[in-house]
């Protein structure tokens, strides 16, 4: 369970940083027995700008790719079912062109590229995948035609072209990477996406009671951020209340919108977490926004790991 969500994360992660490039098509289903491929992507000649600030991620998105990032070490049948999939879209292609009576040049076919944390010298070995002084270490490049590259995450440089990948790794190579990212500036709109959906992983796993320790550590890394995230959310709301309040031109309408702005982070935080604001949620707002602030924010950040039925019963009226 705890892979798929992690499977899910990286899927996610991809798709946010190159939907700016081009098309996605997640998942892409093949022919014959069903395969799905995690990251389908087809660039916009047009969109360069994101490109570059993706470094080597960047560059892997030049052409129509197909994605596999692994959250584990991949496999040697891993890897050929990746290799039949790339073939499988390759023989749709050809099938394509072949009724609409055009040839298919080299610059229509897509790329294959194999993210895994870790791999040992016989896996790539195996598959002839060798280094290229065109890329950096870490990424090992199959037969020309196969036009297959294996991105060994752990191998990769510790550089700024490098980071995006390196997010998607273990241990502590994603630990210094999401280091690297929280110190991007903050106006990144690439810092800030990628930010949203480790809040989101954050979540997640902080509601599975059985981690491994690798990824309790992950959590206890992200939970940081995710306070941060919050507070920021709740002073810009409040801001945003008060700001309505000097409008008003009344003190006293200026710190009922403070409370305004609070309201509205605790609504949208219930939401999120449950999906719905129903009359049974709607109920504990006020008296959760009368809690002492020594009491309140750390409710907010533990939301993210009680049920529903534990956080009413933090309000329910005992019974006599």
């Amino acid at each position: 369970m705890t892979r798929f969500i992690h499977d899910q994360f990286a899927k996610d992660y991809l798709e946010e940083l190159l939907s700016p490039l081009g098309k996605i098509q997640s998942p892409h289903r093949v022919a014959g027995e069903v395969r799905h491929i995690d990251v389908y992507f087809v660039p916009n000649p047009t969109e360069t700008g994101d490109r570059n600030a993706l470094g080597l991620l960047g560059k892997l998105a030049t052409t129509t790719a197909l994605f596999e990032p692994f959250r584990n070490p991949a496999t040697v049948p891993e890897i050929c079912d990746c290799l039949l999939k790339l073939l499988e879209v390759r023989g749709e292609l050809q099938r394509e062109t072949n009724r609409t009576s055009r040839n298919l040049s080299d610059a229509d076919l897509p790329k294959l590229w194999i993210i895994t944390p870790t791999a040992s010298v016989k896996l790539l070995s195996g598959f002839g995948a060798t280094l290229n002084n065109d890329w950096p270490s870490g990424v090992y490049l199959m037969q020309e035609y196969l036009r297959t590259g294996i991105i060994v995450i752990h191998q990769l440089p510790r550089t700024p072209e490098t980071l995006w990948l390196r997010i998607l790794g273990r241990g502590n190579v994603q630990k210094q990477a999401i280091d690297e990212l929280e110190a991007l500036p903050v106006e990144s709109q690439i810092r800030t996406n990628a930010l949203e959906l480790f809040y989101q992983l954050q979540e997640i796993l902080g509601l599975n009671q059985s981690l491994a320790v690798e990824d309790r550590e992950l959590v206890m890394r992200l939970r940081p951020l995710f306070q941060e995230r919050l507070a920021e959310v709740e002073r810009l709301a409040e801001q945003r209340g008060e700001q309505r309040g000097e409008q008003r031109g009344e003190q006293r309408g200026k710190q009922e919108g403070k409370q305004e702005g609070k309201q509205l982070v605790v609504e949208n935080l219930l939401r999120f977490r449950f999906g719905s604001l129903d009359e049974e949620l709607s109920a504990i707002i006020e008296p959760l926004l009368a809690l002492p602030p020594e009491e309140f924010t750390p409710l907010l950040v533990q939301m993210v790991q009680l049920s529903r039925e534990e956080l009413l019963a933090r309000f329910r009226e005992p019974n006599p």
